[in-house]
């Protein structure tokens, strides 16, 4: 479809910011059209890189370092060991290893600060015997993920306050938990919270999952204290959707690698991390490093204004560009209506959308308005999405 719609003129692609996908789809061999075969559905992401919808989309570079690893052969902990190495030298940190996603990399840093190198407390987890039980963490911190750091068989503390933390601080504390993209609402802010776990000896562990860019965020964290940080590979560093990262203090990821793949007995066991991916994650990380991430916002804020343009003329539609203040921190759009000017709630529009030809996803927020993303679209494809929403809308 968006072949035979270039070829009649009827878009232009944009210069900077659909490189990736340009690659990704020159990188993809002819052959089997697998998803048709299968009658699996594609669309178009006009909302975020959501697991759910398969995440970023890999630049070509890293899709060719998976097909250079595909058939070689080394030992496993030699490329953990270099890997992790290289990556550590581009964040700047003591150590680094990939994971099997940012919730392993929650698991493994939360049995590492109950283990550290003891290898009978390795094969024993989660029997929590003769072991640090507690992980304290801000009332307004608990989220849908907390079930990784629980896995290891901790108890969590909840605190609301600095007294109340200095309060929770005991010979059972293993370790301290930041959620990264909720220090907005919590009480005791992100460099505060380190600070306070450097004055206990407490290993502190923020989750920085989703807060990739801006690109400072990978060092920040470091830099303010933090002994462990976990990050999503397959969002905004757009490597493998299955990888994360945990790195920072040299002997607590020391013990991570301890129980995590490819060690047979221990609690990360099933995380398994292959050649293909430890690779991919090198690159991914070296490609975000040189990339021109000015150039790449200034493309966003061209796709936003696409969009916006689209419904201007309409009738009772107002539009704007935010960006959120950390998860997901780059250029968005949000649409709003009256009812009375156009028949149609947001959930409808969302569902029209989702249900059309070709299919689009948006971020779903049914009390302000539609919001969208524009940063995991595709060459040409902000102007279908924009002529989408305006057909949506006119007809509403």
């Amino acid at each position: 479809m968006l072949r035979r719609l270039f070829l009649q003129g009827k878009f232009t692609i944009p210069f900077i910011g659909g490189w990736l996908s340009r690659g990704a789809r020159a990188a993809t061999p002819p052959g089997r059209d697998f998803f048709a075969e299968l009658k699996v559905p594609s669309f178009i992401n006009a909302a975020e890189p959501f697991t759910t919808l398969s995440g970023a989309p890999m630049p070509p570079e890293v899709m060719q370092a998976w097909q250079y690893a595909g058939p070689r052969r080394v030992r496993l902990d030699d490329l953990h060991n270099a890997v992790g190495g290289r990556i550590a030298a581009l964040i700047g940190c003591e150590a680094a290893m990939v994971t099997s996603g940012a919730a392993s990399a929650l698991t493994l840093a939360t049995a590492a600060c109950m283990t550290g190198t003891d290898h009978a407390k390795v094969r024993r987890l989660p029997d929590t015997t003769g072991m640090k039980t507690e992980v304290i963490i801000q009332k307004s911190h608990r989220y849908g993920y907390d079930h990784a750091v629980r896995n290891c068989g901790i108890r969590y503390v909840e605190i609301e306050t600095a007294a109340e933390l200095e309060r929770a601080v005991s010979e059972r504390t293993a370790m301290m938990h930041f959620f990264n993209t909720n220090d907005p609402v919590g009480k005791i802010k992100l460099a505060e919270f380190a600070a306070l776990a450097k004055k206990h000896g407490i290993p502190a562990l923020n989750d920085l999952a989703a807060d990739v860019p801006p690109i400072e965020n990978l060092a920040r964290s470091v830099q303010l204290g933090y002994d462990l940080i976990a990050v999503s590979g397959g969002k905004g560093l757009r490597g493998p959707q299955s990888c994360g990262l945990l790195y920072g203090r040299r002997d607590l990821i020391q013990a991570a690698r301890l129980n995590g793949p490819p060690n047979s007995d221990a609690i990360g066991r099933g995380m398994k991390v292959n050649k293909e991916e430890l690779l991919c994650m090198m690159v991914t990380l070296e490609l975000y490093y040189k990339r021109d991430h000015q150039a790449e916002w200034r493309e966003w804020e061209k796709r936003v204004n696409v969009v916006r343009g689209a419904v201007a003329a309409i009738r009772g539609v107002e539009s704007e560009m935010f960006v959120p203040e950390i998860h997901y921190r780059v250029p968005h759009v949000r649409i709003r209506w009256t009812r009375s000017s156009i028949g149609l709630s947001v959930a409808d529009a969302i569902r029209r959308l989702r249900e059309g030809e070709p299919s689009i996803e948006v971020r779903s927020n049914t009390e302000d308005g539609l919001e969208l993303g524009v940063w995991m679209l595709e060459p040409g494809e902000v102007e279908i999405v924009a002529r989408r929403l305006r057909e949506v809308l006119k007809n509403g």
